[in-house]
């Protein structure tokens, strides 16, 4: 994957293979400020910043859905301009 394109790419899975997948997640987020997403097809690094999003949206009517969703923005490796 190279930088600057857009990519999507949505799963259905079973809710112990979505809870292994954020347990990972989670560690590489905790453990460092870098993560990557590989699949047979594509590789997806990210290096991310501060501050992470997380939004929380629960729907009880009709047919009951819970959306969890986290929003990282990416790390600039640019500094401020000096003072003098």
């Amino acid at each position: 994957m190279r930088p600057g394109r857009n990519f999507e790419e949505e799963y259905r899975l079973d809710a112990s293979e979505a809870g292994a997948f954020l347990i990972a997640l989670g560690e590489q987020l905790r453990d460092g400020d870098d993560l990557s997403l590989v699949t047979d097809e594509w590789e997806l690094p990210f290096a991310f910043g501060e501050p992470a999003g997380l939004e929380i949206d629960y729907e009880g009517t009709g047919e009951p859905e819970l959306e969890i969703e986290l929003e990282l923005p990416g790390r600039t490796d640019e500094t401020a301009p000096d003072v003098r």
